[in-house]
């Protein structure tokens, strides 16, 4: 009953905390995580009265299901930017983009941690340098996705943002086990291919795979039913199903498979719209009724971050040299790709500072980081725990203004203001013709 209560004063603390902020125009997103951090273990959840606040990290891990059925949801969500029309018109550029801007990322952070490491081998190992760099590639598609559908964002920009936002995903996931396997290596001096290669491509592989075999099955039985809420219940149904199939994980011959429940989701929704004829009107419906579970998920994820990491100031400055590397290596990544494959001023201009909020994925790796064991492990863990604090917290916002900024979303949605804009034209000759008889009445009350 506790977590129930839990659950409901987090998004009560969510929605209110969203009235404060829309008074100076800041995303949703950064309210339901700074609602989070007061509720959290560090403010309000220090009274220790239950049901208010949670008074410890354990209490937050408590939620975590729905943590994972929200980024379920997301995945799927995402997965309605890979429609094959759109696909052939961005698709190419999707790709290059997402492939070269998580790279340089993880290149430049890799430079600056390793050039840290010189300077202080006593602080920061090699192997902790190189698997900070592979998770500078995560970008957040949570926050990106939240922003964009607020302020109904549209045009060329916000087409691109979140396939390559998906596409970080894949590209994370072979990047992290790559540079992972080689931090392992250079701790044990031996190196696994199985572990650096195979296992990685088997799970994208796997994941896509289970995505695809979900999602042609969810459009047959979609076809069974005539009233759009059963359809809307088989829809939910199946992103908690994979949510549930996706945290399985089994060895076969030596090697470890896993699922990415991203990518799983993802894939359900890929095949999902590109396959059934009711798919625009069934996601529309899902995205709708996920509304309250994301902003619960929000506030969780701000009550999962943790202040006390400020309390360290030389691992402050690792994760400021952290922070600076990646952020450069998103912009300059985005920016010189974008140029590259033809896209236009606004994309090329404003696509890096989008892709820079940072958070679930990034911590899924860096729960497995743990692995490199003592000082190394806790190092990564924290400074990836401080990235994301300040990540998320002017993520959300940058990317509205970037967004804005490119002309894709107004102080108002599009939809309102044309709505308006319509309503207006609309009643504009009932206005005239009104003010025409009063000016008749005038003119004939003085004679």
């Amino acid at each position: 009953m506790i977590a129930l209560l839990n659950v409901a004063f987090a998004l009560l603390a969510g929605l209110m905390m969203t009235r404060l902020f829309n008074k100076w125009h800041l995303p949703d997103v950064t309210a339901f995580l700074v609602a989070g951090v007061l509720i959290g273990p560090f403010v309000l959840g220090r009274l220790g009265v239950p049901g208010l606040g949670f008074p410890t990290y354990d209490a937050v891990a408590e939620l975590n299901v729905i943590s994972n059925v929200a980024m379920g949801f997301i995945a799927f969500s995402i997965g309605n930017e890979f429609r094959l029309e759109q696909l052939r018109k961005t698709g190419r550029q999707a790709l290059i983009i997402g492939v070269v801007q998580a790279l340089v990322a993880c290149l430049l952070v890799d430079v600056a941690l390793l050039a840290f490491h010189a300077i202080r081998p006593d602080l920061l190992s090699a192997p902790a340098a190189i698997t900070l760099g592979a998770i500078a590639t995560a970008t957040a598609p949570a926050a990106t996705l939240m922003v964009v559908r607020q302020y109904k964002a549209h045009g060329e920009l916000t087409s691109l943002l979140l396939p390559i936002v998906a596409l970080d995903d894949a590209v994370g996931l072979i990047a992290f086990a790559v540079s992972f396997g080689i931090a392992r290596a250079l701790i044990s001096g031996a190196i696994s291919l199985v572990s650096i290669l195979v296992e990685p491509l088997l799970e994208i592989l796997c994941s896509l795979l289970l995505g695809a075999i979900a999602g042609m099955i969810l459009t047959k039985l979609e076809t069974m039913f005539h009233s759009n809420t059963n359809r809307t219940s088989m829809t939910i149904a199946f992103v908690f199903l994979t949510v549930g199939l996706s945290s399985r994980k089994f060895e076969l011959g030596g090697v470890h498979i896993g699922f990415s429940s991203l990518l799983v989701c993802m894939m359900l929704g890929t095949v999902f719209c590109n396959f059934s004829q009711l798919s625009d009107d069934l996601m529309g419906r899902a995205d709708r009724w996920s509304q309250p579970l994301l902003a619960v998920f929000f506030v969780i994820s701000g009550a999962e971050l943790q202040l006390e990491v400020f309390s360290q100031p030389m691992l402050v400055l690792i994760g400021v040299v952290y922070i600076i590397s990646r952020s450069l290596g998103k912009y300059f990544g985005a920016y010189i790709s974008a140029r590259g494959v033809g896209c236009s001023d606004n994309v090329v201009r404003y696509l890096g500072v989008t892709l820079l909020p940072q958070a679930g994925v990034a911590l899924g790796m860096c729960v497995t980081a743990q692995a490199l064991g003592g000082w190394d492990g806790t190092l990564v863990r924290n400074i990836i725990l401080f990235s994301v604090l300040v990540y998320e917290l002017v993520g959300p916002l940058m990317t509205k203004e970037a967004l804005k900024a490119a002309g894709e979303i107004t102080d108002k949605p599009k939809e309102i203001v044309e709505r308006r804009a319509h309503a207006l034209e609309a009643a504009q000759p009932k206005e005239l013709a009104e003010r025409r008889n009063a000016r008749r009445g005038r003119r004939y009350n003085g004679k």
